[in-house]
């Protein structure tokens, strides 16, 4: 399949943007509320602000799409300033706490904190009229206030009624018991501050899990999707597109002997005569190392294995049999053909999360934009 890095391009990301809307389509409809799209870690390595762009959110030489999430959420600072940066008029919510030195920052950016102390309350509504949101723990142990002590901030409350209320579930795609508990407790303490809440206030829940958990539509008035949009989990239940394709040059070929090595450590020998390409990307760039003897690259749309440890900057593959050249495009994650190496499926293989893979893809592997990639045509057995 053709693809529009520039020809001497070492390695670089395919990034389908019309997947993106796709999948953000799809997750709307199956929440049946408003997305708070997640975009933290540079939408997850994938580039926030391309991704904001795509899904309509406002910049100022671009106006908000009908369809474009509600707002979308960072987890620093920096990452709002470089959305700002880049003109983006979206609105922006921070879920990760800021500390009080933080909080005017906040405010210049147009950002949303997540408070969930009195005094942080206070300091807030004391600077800016502004919204924020309250952030509840009912059992991720991570951040906000727990759900059996916010009785404790009804005064702040009362004094400075959030936007915004939500809570976050740990294992809401693995247990529905868990995911059904933290329900209730989320719902005992919006009970807890009912008189003290706004009666507009927007609950919010759904992570990329709690979506795809539920059939009946998400509980509150916004989902807030992150690995899901990316197709980094969830991709084959609900029926969401590859986003990102890792591609690579092919750089050298040789025979290797039978009983000869590839790699540090010598962890893999040949039993026959062998052709072994070597890869223009490594673990420095993201293709990690737990790879070793346990990935398979796309050549051709032909699945071969990855022998020998991964280096650096550069991995080995078996190609014996396959039509190969010098210079020739390599697929370590995504599609190439008829076939596709799923995020899910190459975390899988190193015994990674999802999660790690995607956000671990470094700057050394640039994104080259596409609208769009051709449609997969199956999902491989």
């Amino acid at each position: 399949m053709p693809h529009s890095a520039h020809p001497t391009a070492r390695a670089w990301l395919d990034v389908d943007l019309a997947a993106v809307r796709h999948n953000a389509a799809v997750l709307r409809a199956r929440a049946k509320v408003p997305l708070l799209a997640m975009v933290k870690a540079d939408s997850y390595g994938i580039g926030a602000t391309a991704v904001c762009r795509a899904l309509g959110v406002a910049f100022r030489d671009q106006p908000p799409r009908a369809d474009a999430p509600w707002g979308v959420g960072i987890a620093s600072l920096d990452e709002a300033e470089t959305l700002r940066s880049a003109d983006c008029l979206g609105r922006i919510v921070c879920l990760q706490p800021l500390l009080p030195p933080e909080l005017p920052r906040a405010a210049a950016l147009g950002v949303t904190p997540s408070l969930h102390r009195a005094a942080d309350i206070a300091v807030w509504r004391a600077m800016t009229s502004a919204p924020y949101h309250l952030s509840i723990d009912t059992g991720m142990a991570r951040a906000g206030v727990r759900w059996d002590r916010v009785a404790a901030l009804r005064d702040a409350v009362a004094a400075a009624p959030p936007e915004g209320v939500f809570t976050h579930f740990h294992s809401a795609d693995e247990s529905l018991p868990s995911r059904d508990e933290q329900d209730e407790r989320f719902a005992a303490s919006l009970a807890t501050l009912a008189n003290v809440l706004s009666p507009g206030v927007l609950r919010h829940s759904d992570n990329s899990g709690g979506i795809a958990s539920r059939v009946q539509g998400s509980p509150g008035h916004l989902a807030r999707p992150g690995i899901a949009l990316y197709a980094g989990m969830f991709d084959q239940q609900l029926g969401l597109r590859p986003v990102v394709h890792l591609r690579a040059r092919v750089i050298d070929l040789r025979d290797v002997h039978p009983g000869e090595s590839v790699s540090y450590g010598a962890t893999w020998r040949a039993t026959s005569l062998r052709r072994i390409a070597t890869l223009a990307c490594g673990y420095a760039d993201g293709y990690r190392r737990h790879l070793s003897n346990a990935g398979t690259v796309l050549i051709n749309g032909t699945r071969c294995a990855v022998v020998g440890r991964v280096t650096m900057d550069m991995v080995m593959i078996d190609v014996t049999g396959v039509p190969c050249e010098r210079g020739q495009v390599a697929t370590l994650i995504g599609r190439d053909g008829a076939d596709l190496l799923t995020v899910g499926m190459v975390a899988d293989a190193g015994g990674v999360s999802p999660y790690e893979l995607l956000t671990g893809l470094s700057q050394r592997v640039p994104p080259v934009y596409h609208d769009a990639l051709p449609v997969p045509v199956a999902f491989p057995s």
